[in-house]
């Protein structure tokens, strides 16, 4: 039903909106923390560059679209969709109510991964675990596309903040051991003054990255959901208003009206602002300095644009947070505050299975309702 259909592109652009203000802290909880802009500057450096790489490719929404379920298996229907993105912004808005940056990425795919598994009685070969191609790159599936990242992106970005922070204060150190002008200019006065401006450049690069991954999974849900109404004859006879919903291309394309409305409604949710988890990342778990912020934002915005090249749905979370412990770890592992980063642990782990159970729950309920009637 084209109702259901309308329903379903309501409900993923809430999820964007959600995952807008959600993530806004990704972005710059660091250059509010180190006093580079004041919040307000920065939800609107976050919108804008959000805005632009969110239309900077599709790669990722194509992941998300044709590359975890397999609908061979089982009709992926509008209700089951909304129940996958029920589930993911039910765990977005309690993690945010309780400050902690969870991945909204992991709890889409969790949403979508529970979801299926009930819509197909529990069959784990709705599920693609693995597909591999001649071409590493094009290599599909949960393992590929999902387990993998979620190890690896922490990873990287905490070593990548290590090594980034590392390099700059070697160079201070030659500098001030220089001396002469040298010297001077690598006192914490003219350091400050230095990446002050260059975080300008590294939020706004987080920003690009931010969009260009995470604004893609939305636009997947989308495309599944009328990719799944045009093969069960539901865009056969659209009123002439409704004309826009019809495919342009094949499963594989992502329709241009798509891209354009998730980058705008993610701008819109980042412009509202999270300033819960802002105060997580940017405050409690280590005193950030602007090279310190500098150092984390490019870190993390390399990992994220890497992975969107390769169509892999990584968390923002994960890698801004492991970037800047990282980085605290180069200036001091004891700054590092351990009871903080056991909590954004726990919801790391948690969000999967959380998102996917309340899915799962949701779509079993609706089965026995509609066997009852």
């Amino acid at each position: 039903m084209l109702t259901l259909l309308l329903l379903v592109i309501l409900a993923a652009l809430i999820f964007e909106f959600v995952n807008g203000f959600h993530d806004t802290a990704n972005s710059i909880a660091t250059v509010v923390a180190t006093k580079v802009l004041t919040p307000t500057q920065a939800v609107i450096l976050a919108s804008a560059t959000n805005l632009v790489g969110a239309l900077s490719g599709t790669a990722v929404a194509k992941t998300i679209s044709s590359g975890l379920v397999d609908t061979g298996v089982v009709n992926i229907s509008s209700e089951v969709l909304i129940c996958a993105l029920s589930g993911a912004i039910l765990w977005n808005l309690i993690t945010w109510a309780l400050g902690l940056p969870s991945s909204s990425s992991h709890a889409l795919i969790g949403g979508l991964c529970g979801a299926a598994l009930a819509a197909a009685h529990n069959n784990p070969d709705v599920l693609i675990w693995s597909k591999t191609a001649a071409v590493w790159t094009e290599n599909k599936g949960l393992l590929w596309k999902v387990v993998l990242p979620m190890v690896s992106s922490p990873v990287a970005g905490f070593t990548l903040g290590i090594v980034i922070m590392g390099v700059l204060m070697a160079v201070i150190s030659g500098m001030n051991s220089a001396g002469g002008a040298l010297a001077r200019i690598s006192r914490p006065k003219w350091i400050n003054a230095v990446f002050g401006k260059a975080q300008l450049f590294s939020a706004g690069y987080m920003g690009f990255a931010h969009g260009s991954n995470d604004a893609q999974k939305t636009m997947g849900i989308i495309a599944l959901a009328i990719f799944t109404a045009n093969g069960a004859g539901t865009l056969d006879q659209l009123p002439p208003w409704a004309e826009f919903l019809r495919p342009d291309g094949g499963e594989k394309d992502i329709d241009t009206w798509i891209v354009f409305t998730c980058a705008l409604v993610m701008a819109l949710g980042t412009s509202v602002g999270g300033w819960r988890i802002i105060k997580t990342l940017g405050h409690k778990m280590v005193k950030l300095h602007p090279i310190n912020g500098f150092a984390a934002e490019t870190s993390s915005a390399t990992i994220l644009l890497t992975a969107a090249h390769f169509g892999m749905p990584v968390s923002t979370t994960h890698s801004i947070s492991t970037a800047i412990m990282g980085v605290g770890f180069a200036k001091n592992p004891h700054t590092l505050k351990l009871s903080v980063i056991e909590r954004i642990v726990w919801a790391w782990v948690l969000t999967i299975p959380a998102a996917g159970g309340v899915a799962w729950g949701m779509v079993t309920l609706l089965t026995m309702f509609q066997s009852a009637g």
